[in-house]
């Protein structure tokens, strides 16, 4: 640490799940944190950090955190607990563990996790627990799946041009991304270029979010319609000579016949799908195709539909037809995951799993839990669970399914989190869980190429334990203590993990604080090929076959209606298509202080959201009988849920916005938005479409 003063600044990276990771100075005085700032010699972070982050003292030392092991004293979710010591609770777990796994089997337990740390070491040791008692896989679904599928049918390797480069642009495209509310670094270094080299900035989005209103160009297009939007403005650059040829000759399988695929995929043709007016998709394309050094900075928007990989696909094409990944700030960016080269099959356990061992579907929790034979494939019924990092009452889909499946008495949940969750809530035990300043880990900047070490800078408060902590008891009631990757701490994991990866060992890497993996200019923009074995961008994706870091296990399959996935960049209609009974299409985008179902408790971002409110078109309101801030009822065939109305021109009509995850209980019924969004699979890898709902809207009742 530093000292200033009577203060000290200690270093870290943020862990929630947001692709900027962002590298953070935080003050520490008397073993509490004071502001959060992000580090200025960052070169990526750049001093700036979101407000949520900024502000973390109201999280970490938030009165209502979990401060002691917890049993169930009551009927399940009533609400009645009492108190247990580690070792008695950990016992009981252990116990009902072993008791389903005599029942029914190993993979009667489903260990289930995900992003609320991206640290490796406590988010990925549960894995490790995992394979060595083969209990049930975990397919993970719920956020990158379709937009990772999609960059790697074209482009054959999760990477791309240093995100700096941004800064280095002559347009920077956002699409498929609020970065304002979720990723705040791509406009540090956005406006950069509109600063220092007049540089446009477009934004494509389904509503006029905070990110659209600091564009130059903003186009809104309806939701699952963002294929048909790219198919047209490709169709002007052949059009209109703004294809490279040369590049395209070179570098793609088969430009010529995406061109003629395209002859009939106008601007008008798109504009009835995608509702944007034919001038701005002109406008959009001829801006393009003049501005050789143009960024595509493409976000997690595309996982969130049906159609999404196909919309990835499609949009990333675009920059293959103009060629700009020749130029520095140019080319197109969605994640550098493929990049860090960090080990982690010791964490895992990667020595322990058995591919014969089944996989469970993250996303379909609801129907795992209520018995659905095709969701468990075959096996037995989920009889114990172990939730760490995620809120699956809240944030996954079909929630009433997942409630239901919850309350069955002969399910043991055990939750080990930071406060009392939706998920908490339903459980049998809970077990007071550590933040990110209180343990040691190590982080990757997905959406940029920094390598970030996290020590722990404060101690956590009364018995708050880290995850690896929970793991290596139960390893030890299990039976499993003496496999490979147990009985390590956290920094022994770092020191083997970074020795590996030839970045020393924590104590050398903790001087550093990060390091800056981002390969050469020509191994970044694809300059000796893309990372396909011919080295060709592929218009002609390969949609049940390409390798891709989400490809589900081979006991899984291809996912979804993988057979209408199409032959070249396309509109699909794979998305849950408004109808008579639904005309309104939902999505469920971000709310610019929470992070998923994280900072919902803390009083900064509760003042900033106010409530659950469902943003509509003012004409549409008028439709309906509707004034401002009436209580609304929208629904579906999967529930019905009450929010209160919000006019608002930035969306299309026909189109209907609920930002944020609230907490079930901020609910009038105390239902969740999650009550709407289904979990069938996407086409071909999987992942759950939030933002692809059809639901009729009325006054509430």
């Amino acid at each position: 640490m530093n000292t200033h003063a009577d203060i000290q600044i200690g270093h870290s990276a943020c862990p929630h799940d947001c692709p900027s990771t962002c590298a953070l100075d935080v003050e520490v005085k008397d073993g509490r944190i004071g502001r959060v700032h992000g580090a200025r010699d960052n070169s990526y972070t750049a001093g700036v950090i979101c407000a949520k982050v900024a502000r973390y003292a109201e999280r970490i030392h938030h009165p209502d955190r979990l401060l002691k092991p917890l049993v169930r004293a009551g009927a399940k979710g009533e609400g009645a607990w009492k108190e247990a010591s580690w070792e008695a609770a950990l016992d009981h777990v252990a116990e009902a563990f072993l008791k389903a796994e005599q029942a029914h089997g190993s993979e009667a337990v489903w260990p289930y996790q995900y992003a609320g740390t991206m640290g490796l070491v406590q988010r990925d040791s549960i894995h490790r627990l995992r394979h060595a008692k083969r209990y049930s896989g975990f397919f993970g679904t719920i956020c990158t799946n379709p937009a990772w599928t999609g960059w790697m049918m074209g482009a054959g390797k999760l990477a791309g041009p240093d995100p700096r480069e941004m800064a280095k642009a002559d347009c920077v495209v956002i699409w498929g991304t609020n970065a304002v509310a979720t990723q705040v670094n791509v406009m540090t270094h956005a406006i950069k270029a509109r600063k220092e080299r007049g540089a446009r900035i477009v934004v494509v989005d389904v509503y006029d979010n905070a990110t659209m209103k600091q564009s130059d160009l903003g186009i809104v297009v309806k939701p699952g319609t963002d294929g048909a939007l790219a198919c047209a403005v490709m169709h002007v650059l052949f059009r209109d000579g703004f294809a490279d040829r040369a590049y395209l000759e070179r570098y793609t399988d088969d430009p010529r016949g995406l061109e003629a695929h395209l002859a009939t995929r106008t601007p008008e043709w798109a504009s009835a799908i995608c509702g944007v007016p034919v001038p701005e998709i002109e406008a959009l394309a001829r801006l393009v195709g003049e501005t050789k050094r143009t960024f595509f900075r493409l976000g997690y928007g595309f996982t969130r539909n049906r159609n999404g990989a196909a919309n990835m696909h499609a949009v990333l094409s675009i920059a293959a037809v103009t060629g700009c990944w020749q130029y520095e700030g140019g080319g197109a960016f969605h994640s550098n995951s493929g990049i860090f080269g960090l080990d982690k099959s010791l964490i895992e356990g990667h020595a322990l799993a058995d591919p014969a061992i089944r996989s469970l579907d993250q996303s379909q929790i609801g129907r795992v839990l209520t018995g659905d034979p095709a969701a468990l494939h075959g096996g037995p019924p989920v009889a114990a669970m172990l939730i760490q990092n995620t809120n699956p009452a809240n944030v996954a889909p079909e929630q009433r399914l997942v409630k239901h499946g919850f309350l069955r008495e002969d399910l043991f949940t055990c939750v080990h989190e930071q406060f009392m969750t939706d998920t908490a809530k339903l459980a049998d035990v809970v077990l007071p869980a550590t933040m990110f300043l209180e343990h040691d880990d190590i982080y990757r900047g997905g959406g940029h190429q920094h390598i970030i070490l996290g020590p722990k800078l404060v101690d956590a408060p009364g018995e708050a334990r880290p995850n690896l902590f929970v793991i290596e008891e139960l390893a030890k009631r299990l039976g499993v203590a003496d496999r490979p990757g147990f009985g390590l701490s956290a920094r022994e994991h770092l020191d083997w993990m970074l020795g590996r990866r030839g970045l020393g060992t924590f104590d050398s890497f903790r001087e550093e604080r990060w390091a800056d993996v981002q390969p050469d200019f020509e191994t970044s923009h694809f300059i000796h090929g893309f990372g396909h074995p011919d080295g060709r961008f592929r218009f002609r994706p390969d949609w049940q076959n390409t390798p891709s870091p989400d490809r589900p296990p081979e006991s899984m399959g291809i996912q979804g209606d993988y057979a209408r996935l199409p032959e070249f960049p396309d509109h699909v209609e794979l998305i849950e298509l408004a109808d008579a009974r639904h005309p309104f299409r939902l999505a469920t985008s971000p709310a610019r202080t929470f992070l998923n179902s994280s900072f919902t408790e803390t009083p900064g971002s509760l003042k900033r959201e106010g409530r659950p409110e469902l943003m509509l078109h003012p004409e549409d309101a008028a439709s309906l009988g509707l004034a401002e801030g009436d209580r609304v009822e929208i629904g579906n065939h999967r529930g019905e849920v009450v929010l209160h109305a919000k006019f608002f021109d930035g969306v299309r009509r026909g189109v209907v916005i609920a930002e944020g995850i609230w907490p079930n209980s901020a609910h009038e019924r105390g239902e969740g938005i999650n009550v709407l969004t289904g979990a069938d699979a996407v086409a071909p890898y999987g992942g759950a479409a939030f933002h692809d709902t059809k639901v009729w809207v009325k006054a509430a009742g």
